[in-house]
């Protein structure tokens, strides 16, 4: 069967390419940008990408399309498939009828911290031999890829709160009927397509009333809005966690969360020793942990499996250290997973300064929506650069205002580029924040680093 999808090189289409692959179709695809590391994948699995949406790509005509929800009316390769009566379907929907509908779903939804808690929950079923199946925002260390099938019922799958595709705006978490479900948080965000928080809401309770009876939802003690969400109805049994309460909770041994004790019911239930940092990774931690000894795998064979988890790229994944420089690339574009980010990277740094830059790019962030918060989001960095990139709807400005030495604003990503790089000295963390590739910012300025302090 030939599957072409379109909006292929998204992080989530990027991964039902991967996981059709597998099953043995032919698989193609086409997007208006690609870059790594999604591309790089997609390249890797000899999937053909076409830059563009040329109805051409079309002809002759696949078994089926696969739409992604970038997509929308108007779209010339949308178009086309509609008015030629093109078989087609979403990314969502694909998975739950050729994968999901037999398998042991675990899903992890919220805010912030999917793609952690998705990866170390796949990771520790892994590390248990139970081998399993899963669909994630990005490339856990542990597997190098984003999506596999697996040899087992259990399926783990980041469960996102963003519409489906442009005929179906439903939330694409509904499609997948979770046996097994992690609630991190709840925050406004997705202003493209929500009004309000309790639109947001009310989606994420459309998701609890798809969970059976004899299953699992585990969230989290200390979120007022998930609590809110479990108040609307809730026909599942329930586990609960946090630093300070709920049924699973973490003893911190470190301030920056490097080591922490995992008690249940008031008992120590485990160690974690672990490279990741960061109150709200010890959070996506207890989630994960809870998560997986609802599939089976005991308390200390999860905080072993932590212990060898190896990050997901672009999750504050170290790209270069230059002259004791540190660069950093991380995926925070929400005014709260940049400070959790900033104040865990504080945390655990000896000394040093803390040098933010960060592109706001999400259709959130580029409404204006967190203009008030996000100035104080960067309240544990020495120094930060905002980049407005051009067609940014609202004035960085107001982000600065009586804060101009601290944060500065760049408009071409050349002077970006330069200013850094004269700033930098040994000792400093350089933290990149963007939830795009930020115009190859991490190769120039690393390029830039190295010829400055190799001359």
């Amino acid at each position: 069967m030939h599957i072409h999808i379109l909006g292929i090189c998204g992080t989530f289409m990027a991964g039902v390419a991967t996981l059709a692959r597998e099953l043995g179709h032919r698989v193609t695809g086409s997007d208006a940008h690609a870059y790594p590391p999604m591309s790089t994948l997609l390249d890797g699995l000899g999937i053909e990408v076409t830059e563009g949406y040329d109805p051409e790509q079309l002809d002759p005509a696949p078994d089926q399309v696969v739409i992604g929800n970038a997509l929308s009316r108007g779209n010339p390769a949308v178009e086309y498939v509609l008015d030629r009566g093109l078989r087609y379907t979403s990314g969502p929907a694909w998975l739950a009828e050729n994968l999901l509908h037999d398998r042991w779903v675990l899903a992890v939804a919220g805010t912030h911290g999917k793609t952690t808690t998705a990866s170390l929950l796949a990771w520790i079923l892994e590390y248990a031999k139970l081998t399993p199946g899963f669909l994630i925002g990005g490339v856990p260390g542990n597997f190098g890829l984003s999506a596999r099938l697996g040899n087992s019922p259990f399926f783990v799958v980041e469960a996102d709160e963003y519409d489906t595709a442009f005929f179906d705006k439903r939330s694409k978490f509904v499609h997948y009927r979770p046996r097994t479900l992690a609630l991190n948080n709840l925050e406004y965000d997705h202003a493209d397509i929500f009004p309000d928080l309790a639109s947001i809401e009310r989606q994420f309770h459309h998701l609890v009333r798809t969970v059976p009876g004899n299953a699992k939802i585990i969230h989290n003690a200390e979120d007022k809005a998930v609590a809110g969400v479990l108040e609307m109805g809730c026909w599942t049994p329930c586990e609960d966690f946090g630093l300070g309460t709920g049924q699973w909770q973490a003893r911190l041994e470190t301030d920056d969360g490097s080591r922490f004790e995992v008690w249940l019911e008031g008992r120590c239930a485990g160690s974690v020793n672990w490279p990741l940092i960061g109150a709200h990774n010890v959070r996506n931690a207890l989630a994960a942990i809870a998560s997986a000894r609802h599939a089976g795998v005991p308390v200390g064979v999860a905080c072993e499996a932590l212990a060898e988890f190896q990050g997901i790229k672009r999750r504050m994944e170290v790209r270069a250290k230059v002259a004791d420089i540190t660069l950093y690339d991380d995926f925070a574009h929400h005014p709260s997973a940049i400070a959790t980010t900033v104040a865990g990277l504080r945390q655990h740094i000896n000394g040093g300064r803390i040098l933010a830059i960060l592109e706001p790019r999400s259709n959130t962030m580029r409404l204006g929506i967190h203009r008030d918060t996000l100035g104080p989001a960067l309240a544990d960095a020495d120094l930060a650069w905002l980049y407005q990139p051009p067609g940014l709807d609202w004035d960085l400005g107001t982000v600065t205002r009586g804060r101009e030495n601290e944060i500065q604003i760049m408009e071409q990503l050349e002077t970006l580029v330069d200013t850094i790089t004269k700033e930098a000295r040994p000792g400093d963390h350089l933290l990149i924040m963007s939830n795009g590739a930020f115009g190859g910012l991490h190769e120039r300025l690393e390029k830039s680093l190295r010829k400055h302090h190799d001359s």
